[in-house]
């Protein structure tokens, strides 16, 4: 289960419609507890992609760093990136996949026409052979980690 504030929430999904045409890209902070990833904070990347980036994103070398390090300074875990599907489902493509590594979670947003629609989350497999979607569950605030979840349905 993946669960992330709505705020951060907003914030991914600004940042996508910003972007639109383009894909979108940025990095997810927060901390691992049992089977939950609890999304505290979430920043913006420039998408470095040279070409096609209407379907592709880059994060640089150097960008992977500076998420390491922000993570750090923050106390927080780097959980993984997030990126916007321009006019696609939020469904990562199999250009994703080639580029994904298992144990980081990916949020994909899918902005159709310019307006943000569906919010996913994906892992994926040990075998790098496909994404395991995850429950993502968009919280007004984080009460305790216990409770966090229970009642709430897929976005």
């Amino acid at each position: 289960m993946v669960i992330i504030l709505k705020e951060l929430a907003d914030k991914i999904e600004n940042h996508g419609m910003s972007c639109y045409p383009e894909e979108c890209c940025g990095i997810i902070l927060g901390k691992t507890d049992g089977g939950k990833r609890i999304v505290s904070d979430v920043f913006e990347l420039h998408n470095y992609q040279e070409e096609n980036r209407r379907r592709r994103f880059f994060v640089t070398p150097g960008e992977y760093m500076r998420a390491e390090r922000i993570a750090t300074e923050k106390g927080l875990e780097l959980l993984g990136f997030y990126h916007s599907h321009p006019d696609h489902p939020a469904i990562p493509s199999e250009f994703d996949r080639e580029h994904a590594l298992p144990w980081f979670t990916y949020v994909v947003l899918a902005v159709d026409r310019g307006e943000a629609k569906v919010m996913t989350a994906w892992e994926l497999s040990e075998s790098r052979d496909k994404f395991l979607e995850r429950h993502l569950s968009v919280e007004q605030n984080l009460r305790d980690s216990a409770d966090v979840g229970k009642r709430a349905g897929p976005v």
